[in-house]
């Protein structure tokens, strides 16, 4: 039987050759953590200061340049006709593996795993492992110089080395250069034969669940005998004899009373464990394999109709609205990533509405726990192969490296039923169409051939039950251009890059897989990052932490239509994170009318990795944004929106959920002192998975005083206020209303009864305690209404500051 012993404990970090700005001397030892890497290594000894705190990234570049050896000691007594490897889930990146001063590996794949023959090399008793991390960057340089020059959006080296791209700087992260064992690492032992590769593909045909798995075994040299292949799900058994050296067998086993995995929201998630053993010819136990798969079909359909092409996601049939995010790497020393903190974040997702995330092809294949826990929760996945924002050689050794990677994560990840999609890249081929690259490519290979044939080939193979699409935007042909917004998927970029958000009407996208806005973190993140005093919108450490392209101007220039100018920090960063706010729930509100036409936003992004600026829901310190709460409101399976029908104005219903919506639905015209000016109300029945579309009656869309009157609309529990013109052009009286703290289980409610209309009635409750959790935000008030906040913290609600600016506050408190 395979017998595995985990190495993680026990090992050293050495600086073997550094850079002359280096301020940690060669030879310099510290202990070392396993999985991690070596700026964590470095903190953890005192040696490194956190890159995250200030300005602290850009003295940090020297461990990029360095060489860094990873030693223990492997205590082994090994035995004759035993084989031993040694097994690497992940070695980031340019690394060369000794035993006992001989060399049994070399790698230079942050994305694959790897497994090295030292039965010749394992000795009885102490052996030496030793890890040696070569400057990555001086890799990336070799390749580049053998296979020429190739445009890339940020002056790094990223496409000429299979490596987390992020890591080398992005607009949303810092550059910071990580080399070390980043996954798990092991020593197995067997005899005769192990499994090599288990790739189990799941259908449903005609009610019935079913499975084919393909099973690869590696046999031990001269180890010629019959084997067989022993499988079994929901208690359902089938085997397959693998005759005298044969390497691989095929089982078929079918479930008629297989439950249907669902993703969350239209079912269960009904997982069942598949066990593959491999036993010799006394049927003795030679290794095993589980996991646990679902049983789901999934159709990406892309059909040419009078509008364009579609891009439509169906499980089971069933055609979804896709209502999602963008996954990044949520740290840049992703081992410090673990099952919780995907957890955590996974669940921000859920209670964001979300059904979808992601993971975007400039950070990783992530690990299995964030897949398992997609699984269980019944959250789809929708996976980049790892290219993204450059042109990536095709040569040698970049074509080897990408098809075993990408052979390497097809068949670790197809068991799991929330993986909907293979995409094979971020925005290059758009990049090859629009950003200048064709003039100096000069005609040379720019990675078209990894999307068009490599990957497309290596998921027909591997994994054929499961959709695969060339790009990210892609509008489904070579001729055309690729994000085109009427074909296939599109990012829509040019509101946060030029253009009012009010832009996002202008165009009738088919599905939407990148859009954003930005905003900053929250105010405990940045008091705990930035030692900045005063701390200013263009303090050192504020602008450091800014990484996109004129990011503050454009911060400025995106609120000036909707919201007033401020001068003071505090209000600076409640508008900004109010406007990504707006801005975002403006895009998908008019994305999500457009229903069945378009089937899908994911916004640009959950989470960050670091303290920053940027376009994310979730900061990284893992605090709520406001534009988390707002995309709660807007990503609900049941959404009613106000929208520009003609020369009028229309209420659409839209109903993402199982069953239908009945019940009534009230349209009112208000002034700003709550009365009630002009109204209709009805009944109205909205189907599963369905929309309907209300004109607002001219009595009511038509104000008689623009600046002094409100829409409100009420349906499906919901109550969201229109205001007829700019937030900045509003009459809006100063905020007045009484707030009182009452202790609660778990925490503080805070009671708001507003005595004016109250515009964005917000709890910072970070400002009072940086652990707290507040359960609302954004709240709109009409005079004598009432709203109270939830806060869990242990903060006393005896705390003056819960029941004032600048943590209790309104838009209106700036008029």
């Amino acid at each position: 039987m395979l017998v595995s012993h985990e190495l993680h404990e026990g090992w050293s970090l050495t600086a073997l050759t550094l850079t002359d700005d280096a301020p940690v001397r060669a030879g310099v030892t510290a202990a070392a953590t396993v999985p991690g890497c070596v700026h964590t290594d470095l903190m953890a000894a005192g040696l490194l200061e956190d890159p995250y705190l200030d300005q602290n990234e850009e003295t940090q570049h020297w461990i990029g340049h360095s060489t860094w050896v990873y030693r223990r000691s492997v205590q082994a007594n090994p035995e004759p006709g035993v084989r031993y490897e040694l097994a690497f889930d992940g070695l980031d990146t340019v690394a060369a593996v000794t035993l006992n001063g001989e060399e049994v590996g070399r790698t230079a794949n942050m994305h694959r795993a790897y497994r090295f023959d030292v039965t010749d090399a394992l000795r009885d008793g102490a052996n030496d492992l030793a890890v040696t991390f070569h400057p990555v960057r001086e890799y990336a340089h070799q390749v580049r110089e053998a296979l020429g020059e190739r445009p890339n959006v940020y002056p790094e080296p990223s496409q000429y080395v299979r490596k987390m791209a992020c890591n080398f700087g992005w607009d949303w992260g810092p550059t910071l250069v990580t080399a070390g064992i980043w996954k798990q690492v092991r020593l197995e032992s067997w005899r005769t034969a192990r499994l090599g590769r288990v790739r189990p593909i799941v259908g449903v045909q005609d009610g019935v669940g079913t499975v084919r798995v393909e099973i690869e075994v590696d046999r031990a040299p001269r180890a010629d005998a019959p084997l067989s292949v022993q499988v079994e799900v929901a208690g359902h058994e089938a085997s397959a004899t693998l005759a005298p050296g044969a390497s691989s067998a095929v089982v078929d086993l079918t479930v008629p009373e297989a439950e249907l995995w669902w993703p969350r929201g239209h079912g269960d998630q009904q997982l069942y464990q598949l066990d593959v053993r491999l036993q010799d010819e006394r049927h003795a136990d030679l290794d095993q394999w589980s996991r646990r798969i679902g049983f789901r079909t999934v159709t990406l359909t892309t059909e040419p109709d009078s509008a364009g092409t579609s891009f439509e996601i169906a499980v089971n049939g069933v055609s979804l609205f896709i209502r999602g995010a963008n996954w990044i790497p949520d740290d840049c020393f992703v081992s410090r990533v673990d099952r919780d903190r995907y957890r955590e974040r996974i669940e921000g997702a859920i209670e964001a509405n979300m059904n979808l995330l992601r993971i975007w092809g400039g950070g990783l294949y992530e690990k299995d726990e964030f897949y398992d826990l997609c699984d269980e929760l019944g959250v789809l996945v929708w996976q980049d192969f790892l290219f993204a924002c450059a042109a990536y050689p095709e040569g040698e050794p970049i074509a080897s490296e990408v098809e075993a990677e990408a052979r390497d994560n097809v068949v670790r990840l197809m068991p799991h039923p929330s993986l909907v999609l293979w995409n094979g890249n971020n925005e290059n081929i758009w990049g090859f169409w629009d950003w200048g690259w064709q003039e100096p490519l000069a005609g040379r290979d720019w990675g078209w051939g990894f999307y068009n044939e490599v990957l497309p080939s290596v998921v027909a193979e591997l994994d054929p039950a499961r959709p695969y699409w060339p790009g990210s935007p892609y509008s489904g042909s070579p001729d055309r251009h690729p994000n085109e917004p009427e074909h296939g998927n599109h990012h829509s970029w040019e509101v946060w890059n030029r253009q009012d958000y009010t832009a996002y009407r202008d165009e009738r996208p088919r599905f939407v897989s990148e859009f954003g806005y930005q905003g900053p973190a929250n105010w405990a993140t940045i008091d705990r990052a930035l030692s900045d005093d005063p701390l200013r919108p263009d303090s050192p450490g504020m602008l450091h932490h800014q990484k996109a392209d004129d990011g503050n101007a454009k911060l400025a220039d995106g609120a000036a239509p909707h919201l007033p100018v401020v001068d003071s920090m505090d209000d600076w960063h409640y508008l900004m994170q109010l406007n990504q706010a707006q801005a975002v729930a403006f895009g998908i509100e008019y994305y999500r009318s457009l229903r069945p036409h378009c089937m899908g936003a994911i916004v640009w992004q959950l989470n960050d990795c670091w303290p920053v600026t940027s376009w994310a829901a979730i900061d990284g310190d893992g605090r709520r944004k406001l534009l988390w709460y707002a995309l709660r409101r807007v990503y609900a399976e049941r959404l009613a929106t106000v929208q520009p029908e003609g020369d009028g104005r229309a209420v659409r219903l839209l109903n993402d959920s199982v069953t239908a919506a009945t019940g009534p639905l009230s349209i009112g015209r208000c002034d700003l002192d709550g009365r009630l000016l002009a109204d209709d109300k009805r009944s109205i029945e909205v189907g599963a998975g369905s929309q309907a579309t209300v004109s607002i009656p001219e009595s009511i869309a038509t104000p008689g005083h623009a600046a002094g009157e409100l829409l409100v609309v009420e349906w499906a529990g919901q109550r969201v206020v229109y205001p007829f013109l700019e937030d900045i052009q509003m009459q809006y009286p100063l905020a007045a209303f009484e707030a009182t703290a009452q202790p609660t289980d778990g925490g503080v409610a805070v009671r708001v009864v507003a005595q004016t209309m109250v515009r964005h009635l917000t709890l910072l409750s970070d400002r009072v305690d940086p652990d707290s959790v507040v359960d609302s935000q954004l709240i709109d008030l009409l005079p004598g209404e009432e709203h109270t906040f939830h806060v869990r913290t242990t903060v006393s609600a005896s705390d003056p500051g819960w029941t004032q600016a600048p943590t209790l506050r309104a838009l209106n408190d700036l008029s």
